[in-house]
């Protein structure tokens, strides 16, 4: 089965899928979209390589702690649902257990560890100090696996940046993601200089914010996402957005970038087997 496109981040283990998540991984199989579904804390991390053993190729999985849920957060009923154990999970937050995380991470369908990271968009002054210190045990958890990371980051390139030059990690041989990278060109050239490569969703199909950065970074270190159920893209804005949908991503990115529907396709994917390994 050959890869036309790769959706590096996406979440079809989530609760919004809970009834036809396995017809939403073969509709964007059949359409030659490969995927990896992100774990976000203890149970979707889980359950994403739950999924991910149901099909030989073509479906991964990445496990790790969402900076959100390392503290009391916003419930998001299209991640955990809404049963009484959803409700009592987002109450209490999750404490990072390295040995339960390193168990997952060396499945062979798990091909990064995340989604980690900083954000401080939603979360108070208070919680920065303890999403650091998830996060490095994150980054420590990658190198002792051998994986790459899948990072999140909102409004914190600056302290995600010196942590990750602090922390002396550099990516060249082990290349890494920054998911739906919202940065200055500034951060962009910082996090290239690292190896960085970086993910772009359905977002840049409605909005113009991101066109300078996407012009700026080089095709090769770009890669596809759709971050499902989440912003989908033209044309399916208010709908549940799903893996398939990553082609609308693929045809905006060939205009930012005036170039071949064809060539973003297979740089895109080129990338994410180089990252991934598989």
């Amino acid at each position: 089965m050959k890869a036309e496109l790769f959706d590096v981040h996406t979440h079809v283990q989530f609760a919004a899928f809970k009834d036809d998540a396995d017809s939403v991984i073969r509709r964007a199989l059949d359409a030659g979209v490969w995927l990896v579904n992100v774990g976000t804390q203890a149970d979707t991390s889980a359950k994403a390589i739950d999924l991910a053993e149901k099909y030989p190729e073509g479906a991964y999985a990445t496990v790790g702690l969402h900076p959100l849920h390392t503290e009391k957060s916003h419930h998001d009923a299209q991640e955990l649902g809404t049963t009484e154990k959803a409700l009592e999970f987002t109450s209490r937050g999750e404490e990072f257990d390295y040995e339960y995380y390193k168990k997952l991470a060396v499945h062979p369908k798990v091909v990064a560890i995340g989604e980690c990271g900083l954000d401080y968009y939603r979360l108070g002054e208070e919680t920065k100090e303890k999403q650091m210190s998830v996060f490095l045990r994150q980054i420590e958890l990658a190198h002792d696996v051998k994986k790459p990371l899948m990072i999140h980051c909102r409004q914190a390139f600056s302290d995600l940046i010196k942590m990750l030059h602090a922390t002396r990690y550099t990516l060249h041989d082990t290349p890494s993601v920054v998911h739906f990278f919202s940065g200055t060109r500034d951060d962009a050239q910082k996090l290239l200089d690292m190896g960085f490569y970086f993910s772009f969703g359905g977002v840049v199909t409605f909005t113009r914010d991101y066109d300078e950065v996407v012009k700026y970074i080089p095709l090769e270190q770009i890669l596809l996402e759709t971050d499902a159920p989440y912003l989908a893209p033209v044309p399916y804005r208010g709908k549940r957005n799903e893996p398939a949908y990553v082609i609308e991503v693929a045809k905006k990115m060939a205009e930012l970038k005036s170039t071949s529907l064809g060539e973003v396709a297979m740089r895109t994917t080129a990338n994410a087997k180089t990252i991934f390994v598989v």
